[in-house]
């Protein structure tokens, strides 16, 4: 494992060591350990999101309305429903 130095604000050292004492970290380590790990997976879904968006613009413009978007979308959600069944 490697190691890291980080040098906090005394407002941050304060916070983290709540952090620890709330019994929800073994240590500091620990608790910077799981922001990092929350940190990239919010970073993977935004990509993953990205990905979506440019998706859907490259797809181009529909052609239909709302209401018929709305339609099939209700029609796929039912038949997902029936399908788990």
């Amino acid at each position: 494992m490697a190691t890291m130095t980080v040098f906090l604000s005394s407002d941050l050292k304060t916070w983290v060591e709540s952090q620890v004492k709330s019994g929800q970290y073994d240590d500091a380590g620990d608790y910077v350990r799981e922001l990092i790990r929350l940190d990239h997976a919010r970073a993977e879904a935004r990509l993953d999101l990205q990905q979506i968006v440019d998706n859907a613009l490259a797809s181009g413009i529909s052609e239909k309305g709302p209401d018929e978007l709305l339609a099939e979308a209700r029609a796929r959600f039912r038949q997902a429903s029936d399908h788990d069944l």
